[in-house]
């Protein structure tokens, strides 16, 4: 049986917009209005500020639609843009979604795509108030921006990481980007295969790592139970050496980490090792983990370890020192951002 399709001019912009947006109740009180208005209207509680911030996504650069099923697209646009706000130590609460749409792209695929937003949504507990949308020239085109609240003396910025802090980490690096290579080999095997059947098996916990990244929310909410306020913090989208780096430079710090305490999955090791890859290059340098980075005072080691959901990694030193992975035999290797470590 054929699948039905229906195209966007079918609808019209106001049409589609009603369609996609029905199915998104309200959940923040700082929603005061929301999508069917010309703008939404937002108000953060008393002694809260707000932060906002936007992510962009074109296909064919950021994903491809050949093996990126469009429900996880949803999913992984909205980690995409709260994990952003919650490297500053603030919870999610509005979100605005636009879409550049192609020709080639029918109604039910957009539905597809925001049953992906609507249970990020859900799961976040995240407003959906507003977007637009376009024709695109270029392929889907997808613009999200997230709005959060925190009260100000909570917020955690890239600049405040001081000599001797302890350098966190909230999981394993390196998956996500193995995750793409696996789906990047098997499209590259079986392009001209009549039935394609890939190869998958065994490796299922990379491709949710690249596919349907989770957004450390739970992080976010333990450090404040635990009333711990890191000195500074950072979401690792393009690869632990450059992400750390960024942080050292808004803290005019230095930094050291340590091969030994970095986590890598076996299913990462095992998949680089057969793709002839050095796990240790993609959790430096693949990007896409969407964890967090942060800094913490020496005097909370304990606290930290206690918590069962971080890794130490390393500590911050003068900005003279420079940025370095120390292997276990006690080799310096400077750190480069987007590229290799090097002596």
């Amino acid at each position: 049986m054929k699948q039905k399709r229906t195209e966007v001019a079918e609808l019209g912009e106001f049409g589609l917009i009603e369609r996609l947006t029905q199915d998104f109740p309200l959940q923040q009180p700082s929603t005061h209005c929301g999508v069917g208005d010309d703008a939404a209207v937002v108000a953060p509680t008393e002694g809260e500020v707000e932060l906002v911030s936007t992510e962009l996504f074109f296909e064919g650069v950021d994903f491809d639609l050949t093996y990126f099923p469009l429900k996880h697209l949803g999913y992984k646009v909205v980690t995409a843009a709260v994990s952003d706000l919650l490297a500053m130590n603030a919870r999610p609460s509005q979100l605005l979604v636009s879409l550049g749409l192609s020709s080639k792209i029918p109604v039910e695929a957009l539905d597809d795509l925001y049953e992906g937003i609507r249970f990020a949504c859900k799961e976040q507990q995240v407003d959906l108030v507003g977007g637009d949308t376009r024709a695109s020239m270029t392929g889907l085109v997808i613009g999200v921006t997230a709005i959060g609240h925190a009260p100000e003396e909570r917020i955690v910025r890239r600049s405040g990481a001081q000599k001797h802090d302890l350098i966190c980490l909230t999981s394993n690096l390196g998956a996500a980007y193995m995750g793409l290579q696996l789906l990047e080999r098997e499209k590259r095997v079986l392009a001209d295969v009549e039935h394609p059947e890939p190869q998958f098996k065994g490796y299922e916990y990379l491709l949710e790592k690249y596919l349907k990244p989770r957004p450390r929310t739970d992080i976010v909410d333990v450090l404040a139970e635990e009333g711990i306020v890191p000195t500074a913090m950072i979401d690792l989208t393009d690869g632990l050496s450059s992400d750390l780096m960024q942080l050292c430079k808004s803290s005019k710090c230095g930094a050291r980490i340590y091969l030994e305490r970095m986590p890598i999955a076996r299913q990462t090791s095992q998949l680089a090792e057969e793709m002839h890859i050095d796990p240790v290059m993609a959790a430096l340098n693949g990007g896409e983990d969407y964890e967090l980075l942060f800094t913490v005072p020496l005097s909370m080691q304990e606290q930290v370890m206690r918590l069962g959901v971080v890794d130490v990694i390393g500590h911050i030193t003068d900005e003279e020192a420079g940025c370095y992975l120390v292997t276990p035999d006690g080799q310096q290797m400077r750190l480069r951002a987007q590229g290799f470590p090097e002596k």
